[in-house]
C-alpha cells in the first residue's frame, strides 16, 4: 500500500512537471540585448530631434522601435544608476553609491535578484561587456570603491561571457572564457589601438558569434563612451566628420556663471566649477560637443554592426534590443557641466526598445508614458517569462510596449533623487566619512535633493539645507526650466501636492 501511494505521488509529480514544461514550451524565450552608454544626453542623437548628432543606425532602429519621450532616471550618476537598472531598486533602497552614508557595495545576495542572475537561472546564456561601474562583494560593505574588484570571483557564476572593467578598459580589465581566441585577439597587449568603443563592439559581436543555436541569451553591453573627451578616448578617424561643425546651442546654455542657481549649488556642486573650466565659453562648448558627437557616432557604428549580425544569423525576429544611457549631462546648460542635479538635461533618458516579435504596427511609434530607470530590471525579467521579485520596486512596462496596458491605470509621476556631494566623494576613503557628512549638513553645504516629474511639472527640494530650497517648473510652458514658480502664490496648490507626493514616493522607495 505504501509503495502504491509513493507511485501515485511520483506520477503526480511527473504530470505536474510535464504540465509546467508544456506551459513553458508555449512561450519562446526571446534574446535580450541591453545597450547602455555612459553620460549620453537624451537629445544627443538624431532620433531625439538633433540630426547634427549623426546617429544613422540608431535613427533607423528608432524607426522600427518604441521610442519613449518621457523616460527619466531615478538617479542620474553612473554607479547608483547602473545598480538601479540592474536590480530594479531605488538608490535610497540599495544604497550603492559614491558617498557616505550611502556608499555600500552590492551584496551577492542582492546581485542574485538582478536581471542577469535571474535569467541565468532559467537557462539563458548571459554576457557582460564594458564598464561595470560598481562592485559586488559577498556582503554589502563600505566604501563602495575598493581597490580590488575581483570580478571573476564575484560575477563568474552569473556571466558566461565577460569582458569588463571598473570605469575604463585600461583599469582592471578581466575577461572570460580565458581561452576564447576572439577575446584574446581583441584585447591582446600591443595590438594597434582601435579605440575603446570599437573593442567593446568587437567583443559584443564575438558573443553573438559564439552563441549556441538552441539557447536564449541575455547580453548587457555597457559602452565606456560617450564619457571623456581626450584623444586617447575618442576614435579620431570618426572625429574627422565633426571637427569643423558648429553645433546648435540650447536656449538654457549659460556662458560664464549662472546667478540663478541656488547659493548652495553655486558654492559647492562639482558641475559649477567644471563648467567654469570646460564649457563656460562658447568655443569650449563647441569643442566638447564635437567630441561627444564623435563618441556617439562610434557607438552608433557598433549598433549598426550588431543589427547586421543579428540579421545574418536570423536572430533579429526573436530579439529585444533596449538602448539607453546611465545618466545625462548638462554640457553648459544651466551653467553646469556635470550631471546628478535634477534638471532635465541630467535626468531625462533616451530609451529605445525594439522587439522583433512585435508586429510593425505596434512597435513603430513614439510613446508618451512616464517611465523610470527603475523599471528596466522588472521589465527584462518579465520579457523572459518570469515574475519580477518583490525586491524590485519599478514597474513592468511590457504592457505599455505591447499596448495591452490600461493607460488610465498607469503612473502619472516618477520619483528621482540625487545623493551625491563632491566633498564627500573626495573623502570616500576617509574612515571618518560619516562625521564629515554630518559636518557638511550642519554647515549648510549639502545639496542632496529629491523630487518628482510629471508630464507638466518638475518639483525638487534640497532637503538637507536649512531652510529647505525648492524648485518648481511648468515644463510644458517652460521646458528649459528657466522660471522657478515656487514663490508664485498662483501655484501654491500644485506646490503642496508635489511636496506631499515627493515625500510619499520617497518613503515608498526606502
Amino acid at each position: 500500500m505504501k509503495c502504491c501511494r509513493l507511485l501515485i505521488f511520483y506520477l503526480f509529480v511527473l504530470q505536474l512537471s510535464y504540465s509546467q514544461a508544456t506551459k513553458r514550451g508555449s512561450f519562446k524565450q526571446p534574446n535580450i540585448i541591453f545597450l547602455m552608454t555612459d553620460d549620453q544626453r537624451w537629445d544627443n542623437m538624431g532620433c531625439y530631434g538633433r540630426p547634427e548628432f549623426y546617429t544613422p543606425n540608431l535613427d533607423k532602429l528608432a524607426e522600427e522601435s518604441v521610442v519613449f519621450e518621457n523616460a527619466y532616471y531615478a538617479v542620474a550618476i553612473c554607479m547608483p544608476s547602473r545598480v538601479t537598472m540592474m536590480t530594479g531598486r531605488y538608490n535610497s533602497n540599495h544604497r550603492v553609491g559614491f558617498v557616505a552614508p550611502d556608499n555600500y557595495t552590492l551584496s551577492q545576495a542582492d546581485f542574485a535578484n538582478g536581471y542577469p542572475a535571474m535569467l541565468k537561472n532559467i537557462g539563458y546564456r548571459t554576457g557582460f561587456i564594458g564598464k561595470v561601474g560598481f562592485t559586488v562583494t559577498e556582503s554589502a560593505q563600505r566604501p563602495s570603491t575598493p581597490k580590488e574588484h575581483f570580478y571573476k570571483e564575484n560575477l563568474a557564476n552569473t556571466f558566461d561571457f565577460f569582458a569588463g572593467s571598473e570605469t575604463r578598459p585600461d583599469k582592471g580589465l578581466e575577461m572570460w572564457p580565458e581561452n576564447d581566441p576572439g577575446l584574446l585577439e581583441i584585447y591582446q597587449e600591443g595590438r594597434t589601438n582601435s579605440g575603446r568603443t570599437l573593442k567593446t563592439g568587437e567583443a559584443m559581436l564575438r558573443f553573438i558569434e559564439t552563441q549556441p543555436e538552441d539557447q536564449p541569451f541575455c547580453l548587457s553591453v555597457s559602452f565606456y563612451a560617450v564619457k571623456h573627451d581626450s584623444d586617447k578616448h575618442v576614435y579620431m578617424p570618426h572625429f574627422e566628420q565633426f571637427k569643423n561643425d558648429n553645433f546648435s546651442v540650447p536656449g538654457n546654455y549659460v556662458a560664464g556663471e549662472n546667478e540663478k542657481l541656488p547659493k548652495v549649488v553655486k558654492e559647492n556642486a562639482r558641475g559649477v566649477y567644471l563648467h567654469r573650466q570646460r564649457t563656460a565659453k562658447p568655443e569650449q562648448y563647441q569643442r566638447l560637443v564635437r567630441r561627444f558627437a564623435t563618441q556617439g557616432f562610434s557607438v552608433d557604428d557598433q549598433v549598426g554592426q550588431l543589427i547586421a549580425m543579428l540579421k545574418e544569423k536570423d536572430l533579429l525576429d526573436n530579439t529585444i534590443i533596449i538602448y539607453t544611457s546611465d545618466n545625462g549631462r548638462f554640457q553648459g546648460t544651466h551653467g553646469l557641466f556635470d550631471k546628478c542635479l535634477l534638471y532635465d538635461e541630467a535626468v531625462r533618458a533616451p530609451l529605445i526598445i525594439y522587439d522583433g516579435r512585435m508586429p510593425e504596427s505596434k512597435r513603430k511609434r513614439r510613446e508618451e508614458a512616464l517611465i523610470s530607470s527603475v523599471d528596466m530590471a522588472p521589465t527584462i525579467v518579465s520579457m523572459a517569462g518570469l515574475k519580477p521579485p518583490k525586491s524590485m520596486q519599478g514597474y513592468d512596462i511590457t504592457g505599455v510596449l505591447n499596448q495591452t496596458q490600461d493607460m488610465s491605470q498607469w503612473r502619472d509621476i516618477v520619483f528621482m533623487e540625487d545623493l551625491f556631494l563632491v566633498d564627500m566623494f573626495k573623502a570616500r576613503d576617509n574612515p571618518n566619512a560619516d562625521d564629515m557628512n554630518k559636518k557638511l549638513i550642519t554647515e549648510n553645504k549639502s545639496y542632496r535633493a529629491r523630487g518628482v516629474r510629471t508630464k507638466q511639472w518638475k518639483y525638487f527640494v534640497y532637503y538637507e539645507h536649512t531652510p529647505k530650497i525648492e524648485e518648481l517648473y511648468d515644463v510644458v510652458n517652460d521646458p528649459l526650466e528657466q522660471k522657478n514658480l515656487v514663490n508664485n502664490p498662483e501655484y501654491y496648490d500644485v506646490l503642496t501636492e508635489l511636496r506631499n507626493k515627493t515625500e510619499e514616493l520617497y518613503q515608498n522607495a526606502l
